[in-house]
């Protein structure tokens, strides 16, 4: 039983009791009586009754409003939502290949992709991107939450709490639901450019977003986002011993920091009605993101490099373009017999092609291209949806019972391309093959793949009486690849009286290998923090007959168990609390195994046809985990001559322990190895790579025609680990504090806005010396709101 600090925990109460960026933030001009938490807002996720709002769910549930997502200067969808939820991580890696471009963000402390991203209540494809770097997330293909324009959003609404019974695989932390504007009419221009206090970073955008009707029975929204984004950079010069292969003293050679990025989204949102009762929509979305993150320098003597080439030494560049794809068209009727029904097509597609600019394959001579085409990864979704519901009347209910019953079709496929023969051959010379930094997918490296699965569900929700409503739920799915699950769900909320009430759910979950992590295979070049040598590291295919010698298994599904038990306080009108504990285990676990390097794996990998390869790793179900934490929210509106301060406060704590791992297979232990396919690194990632606990204050203050808001964030500690035993470069980063302000005028239409995030310009811990490689990477990239420091804004827009 995991024992909480007392202290800490009744801070966090008396802090959600007294005050509490809003979740529902107001307009300026908002009466100031109006309730800011939306509680009377339906809400569509977790629930197939019609009426359900947000204070009587029976699950946790937050709905975040496109005030809430505008209120700081990022552009980032994920970025927008974990400053907004206490329990949303969304760390800035650095140096970590395509990671740089697309970031992963975790809900509850758990991985990326075991949280379901919905897109007005469809499931959203994943990202191409397996996440393969030091990064938290390592191992995970989420979806790339910041392909969708915040500029088409009208809310948010994230579930918290396990939902596989309702919507299936991925469901395990929660559900992220993003709804779309889509009225008739109205709509909004905003232009916005900012800046980092350290001279760099510098950011523009323009977005707009219209409402059009045709006729009395047709309507579309349409939205459109687009910006660059320069590169930050926090690297500092060399400072250890110099040698003929060292990096220049004095100079900073590294680029370590936020990627340059350049990208454009379109979304529309359309519903026609031919007749009473029946609607045909259609939504989708579009966006191009190119980003050009960095490697590591190559010095001017490193073996890899070629003075004639690149006298100075050269520092690798990765060219990434993500292209992302996704619509649904459906029908909406009432039967006959009074059912009602949804009937869809839902189609979503990502590539990630990758380049290499400003590098050499060494292996080629003083002849090698600097430039290089490495591939391109594919994920392609296809999904046909009928769901129904009705509801009933029966005479020992006080209320109708909800009926909700449907069926699932999937197809997934993903396609690794190979590059240009450049990029990955090995030439006559000595040196690395490939290009340097990322060497190209080879055609043996090159697969198409796919699987296909349906699933069926049922769903029952009630209220019993006034004061007790209860919910079941369940869906099996079978998988083409691994197999079939079935999930099931119960919850429940028993509302003493108007003012407290008590809800709490039991569910099971499963989360399906994901097809990037069965067959996703290349050769990268690694750097291990405190080791000046590269590595050349393989990701095998669990099915490669060099990853099943060192001990790959065929993939399991995940399956987890998820119990909620919450709180709902409302002790004054304007005043609204929720307290929610959760459990949840996961057995089998999907992770990736250490880099098993050295000679010794060196030679095993040659001897099975794998010349000039350091490493391997392969993804594994290798660890069972339990993860127990504690959300609190609060909000409360407080009336003000000429206005209203708007309050909201959220906090996050959590753990997860490892409860099982997996004997060490027999094969890393055999023929000289000595390996450890989950080692130090990995389990401390898991149980201590994300902070342990999150809280934020925030205030909108309304007055006249200004708006004031500000929010202070507290992240806390967390820890990185080396796979040196004997801990000696482990090391805790301390908790710190971030202030984010603004003020925003409105006259006639018109938004101005000054503010800044981060404007006390922190930053976190600096690595100790022997992680930082010698001085030139001083920041973590585990940290939780990055490590680029204050940034100033200004923003003005026009809304309709």
């Amino acid at each position: 039983m995991q024992r909480r600090n007392p202290s800490l925990l009744a801070s966090a109460v008396l802090l959600a009791l007294a005050a509490s960026p809003a979740w529902a933030q107001a307009p300026a001009d908002a009466p100031a009586e109006a309730n800011p938490t939306n509680l009377d807002t339906l809400i569509v996720t977790g629930t197939r009754v019609s009426d359900r709002t947000v204070a009587e769910s029976t699950a946790p549930i937050d709905i975040i409003t496109p005030q809430t997502l505008e209120a700081t200067g990022t552009v980032e969808l994920a970025t927008a939502l974990a400053r907004a939820l206490p329990s949303l991580n969304f760390p800035r890696p650095a140096i970590t290949d395509a990671t740089d471009a697309v970031r992963p963000a975790q809900l509850r402390g758990l991985a990326p992709d075991q949280v379901l991203v919905l897109v007005n209540g469809k499931r959203r494809h994943t990202t191409s991107l397996i996440n393969l770097n030091d990064s938290i997330g390592r191992g995970s293909s989420p979806v790339d939450l910041n392909a969708i324009p915040i500029a088409a959003i009208e809310r948010v609404e994230v579930l918290r709490d396990g939902a596989s019974a309702q919507y299936g695989s991925d469901a395990i932390a929660g559900v992220v639901n993003v709804v779309l504007k889509g009225a008739g009419e109205g709509g909004s221009v905003a232009a916005r450019y900012g800046q980092y206090s350290a001279g760099d970073g510098e950011q523009y955008q323009l977005s707009g977003d219209a409402g059009f009707s045709f006729g009395e029975n047709g309507k579309l929204h349409l939205a459109a986002q687009g910006g660059h984004q320069d590169n930050t950079n926090r690297a500092r010069p060399y400072l250890g011993t110099v040698t003929p292969t060292s990096n220049p003293p004095g100079k900073v050679v590294h680029r370590y920091g936020d990627p340059e990025i350049d990208q454009a989204a379109l979304a529309y949102n359309a519903q026609w009605s031919p007749a009473e009762g029946v609607e045909f929509y259609s939504f989708g979305t579009a966006s191009r993101r190119r980003a050009i993150s960095n490697g590591y320098f190559r010095a001017p003597g490193n073996p890899n490099n070629i003075r004639s080439v690149y006298p100075d030494g050269f520092l690798p560049q990765i060219d990434n373009l993500s292209q992302d794809r996704a619509f649904v068209f459906g029908l909406r009727g009432r039967t006959a017999g009074g059912w009602n029904l949804d009937l869809s097509y839902n189609y979503g597609q990502n590539q990630l092609d990758f380049d290499v600019r400003h590098s050499l394959n060494r292996s080629l001579g003083a002849g090698s291209p600097r430039d290089f085409y490495i591939g391109a990864l594919e994920v392609t979704q296809n999904v046909l949806n009928a769901d129904f519901n009705k509801a009933f009347d029966l005479g020992w209910l006080d209320y109708p019972l909800t009926v909700a019953f449907g069926a699932e079709w999937r197809s997934e496929k993903f396609n690794q391309s190979p590059g240009e023969l450049a990029s990955y051959v090995a030439g006559p010379e000595p040196g690395a093959p490939g290009a340097q930094v990322f060497p190209g997918f080879t055609p043996a490296d090159a697969s198409r793949r796919n699987r296909n699965s349906h699933a069926f569900y049922l769903d029952l929700e009630t209220d019993v009486t006034d004061k007790l409503s209860l919910g079941a739920a369940a869906r099996y799915e079978s998988y083409s690849d691994f197999g079939q699950t079935t999930s099931g769900k119960l919850s429940a909320r028993y509302a003493f009286t108007d003012k407290v009430a008590l809800r709490g759910t039991v569910s099971t979950g499963f989360r399906a290998p994901s097809l990037q992590q069965q067959f996703y295979q290349s050769t990268q070049t690694v750097i291990v923090l405190g080791d000046p040598n590269p590595f050349q590291v393989r990701t095998f295919a669990v099915d490669d007959p060099a990853a099943i010698a060192l001990g790959a298994e065929p993939l399991k599904a995940e399956e987890s168990t998820n119990i909620g038990l919450g709180l709902v306080l409302q002790p004054l009108e304007s005043l609204y609390i929720t307290v929610d504990a959760y459990q949840i285990d996961i057995d089998d676990r999907i992770i990736l195994s250490e880099n098993l390097r050295g000679p010794a794996v060196a030679r095993f990998l040659e001897a099975r046809g794998y010349p000039g390869i350091n490493g391997g790793r392969y993804f594994t179900n290798a660890v069972d985990t339990r993860t127990r934490g504690l959300d609190i929210v609060g909000s409360y509106r407080w009336p003000l001559a000429g206005g209203a301060l708007d309050l909201t406060a959220g906090y996050n704590r959590n753990k997860t322990t490892l409860e099982r791992i997996a004997p060490n297979p027999p094969g890393l232990t055999a023929g000289g190895l000595n390996l450890q396919r989950i080692g130090r690194v990995e389990r401390g990632r898991i149980t201590q790579g994300a902070p342990r606990d999150k809280f934020f204050l925030g205030g909108s203050w309304n007055t006249g025609g200004w708006r004031f808001d500000a929010t202070a964030t507290r992240y806390g500690e967390f820890h990185t680990f080396n796979d040196d035993p004997s801990g000696a470069r482990d090391q805790t980063f301390a908790a710190k504090w971030t202030l984010d302000l603004a003020a925003t005028y409105a006259v006639n239409g018109w938004e101005f806005t000054v503010g800044g995030d981060n404007v006390l310009n922190e930053y976190p811990d600096e690595a100790i010396y022997a992680n930082s490689e010698n001085g030139q990477l001083p920041y973590s990239s585990y940290a939780p709101f990055g490590f680029n420091g204050a940034f100033a804004y200004a923003k003005v827009g026009y809304k309709w």
